[in-house]
């Protein structure tokens, strides 16, 4: 039994030396070290990770509510369809504030209902009202009265999470009392115009409105579903448990918090001009036309300016100028740089609310190969032979 330990010992040893020194080393060898603070995090989530996972959970859960809402749209009246869609079922939020603020996805409201009803951590049930939204994000504040006390998380700083490290998303879902866990890495902490870190944690629709946190327990964002590419309500939920998933970071998001608490809701931004590339990054965006009454129309910009840069940050390409001003919302100004000809100018512009996304194409009919065969035939199915027709009384 003794050997057993020892040899369980010897193995831990020589794996820990090797992670902190880069070389093995036998079991007399092992001495106490002083080991730095970047190593330690590095033998904690290669070595403790379970156990890490849980101790960061239990520090969350004091934090986590659970949120239901009654009546609003009929089931599969969202764009949105899967094991678990919009709104079925209780869903998660986090506690931002002692007297009440929630934040959570808007995936939660799509069917808009009417009443929406709290769990907080003690068991309590509430009813809250939503305040403001942030479109961009696809977050939004709820707000429970006559609480206080309430537990507040620890908010990661933008620059205390990098890419490769662990990740841990807590969601609330389908009616249990325990916050379920998956984790991952972060994968990128820049993506969809700045404004998500990216995880290849396994996030669902449960997931949605809870915490991804780091092993500290700190909040590294709110899980939320997002898309590069599509704007629609619900657009990124598609990519249930496919290991891409985004979370929207809380920390400097002051400004956003403020303005949903005065009841706004903060839409995508639009600056209204079409562009193509003037040559190899950074090269600007060459404007091809000009959206009448447009922001940019209003500021002045013409065909065959050329964008040089957005409140002093250059513009690499016309993928990067879509970036750039997915990092703003509507009502925001920003300043302008182009060059018309040979000289360069600055205007600030207003950015309005980007028009609605196209609705999807509808697939046309399939028509029958046959002109002769008409839709309801079925392949196989003999006709039966038609009748000739009568001859008239009065025909010879």
């Amino acid at each position: 039994m003794n050997s057993l330990v020892v040899t369980r010992f010897s193995g831990l040893a020589a794996l820990v030396a090797f992670l902190t020194h880069g070389v093995p080393i036998s079991a007399d060898d092992a001495k106490p070290e002083v080991v730095s603070v970047e190593r330690q995090t590095l033998l904690r989530g290669t070595l403790l990770s379970p156990r890490a996972f849980r101790a960061a959970a239990k520090k969350l859960q004091p934090s986590l509510v659970t949120i239901e809402g009654f009546g609003g749209l009929a089931a599969g009246s969202g764009q949105t369809k899967g094991i678990h869609a919009p709104g079925e079922g209780p869903t998660t939020g986090l506690i931002i504030s002692s007297d009440g603020y929630i934040v959570t996805s808007t995936f939660n409201f799509i069917r808009k209902p009417p009443i929406i009803a709290v769990r907080l951590p003690s068991g309590e049930r509430k009813i809250a009202r939503l305040l403001g939204r942030d479109e961009t994000r696809r977050i939004c504040l709820l707000k429970v009265d006559g609480v206080s006390g309430l537990t507040v998380p620890e908010m990661a700083p933008r620059d205390g999470f990098a890419v490769g490290q662990w990740a841990v998303a807590l969601g609330i879902g389908y009616g249990d009392a325990e916050p379920a866990l998956t984790a991952g890495i972060i994968s990128a902490t820049s993506r969809i115009g700045t404004k998500a870190v990216q995880t290849d944690a396994n996030l669902s629709p449960a997931n949605y409105g809870g915490p991804l946190i780091d092993l500290d327990g700190r909040v590294i964002g709110i899980c939320v579903p997002l898309s590069p590419a599509g704007q629609q309500e619900g657009a990124g939920s598609e990519w249930y448990d496919s290991g891409i998933g985004f979370a929207v970071p809380l920390a400097g998001l002051d400004k956003v918090i403020a303005a949903m608490k005065e009841g706004k809701t903060l839409q995508r931004a639009f600056l209204g001009v079409q562009s193509q590339p003037t040559g190899s990054p950074p090269s600007g965006a060459t404007i091809v036309s000009v959206v009448p009454d447009s922001p940019a129309a209003k500021a002045g910009l013409v065909k065959d300016d050329k964008l040089l840069a957005i409140d002093g940050v250059e513009i690499m390409d016309v993928t990067h100028l879509s970036s750039l001003i997915a990092r703003y919302v509507a009502g925001d100004k920003v300043e302008v740089t182009y060059q018309r000809v040979e000289e360069k100018k600055t205007i600030t512009a207003e950015l309005a609310v980007a028009p609605p996304p196209a609705p999807p194409l509808r697939p046309m009919p399939m028509l029958p190969k046959d002109p002769e065969k008409k839709p309801e035939d079925k392949p196989g199915e003999e006709k039966p032979a038609e009748k000739p027709a009568e001859k008239p009384a009065n025909e010879p």
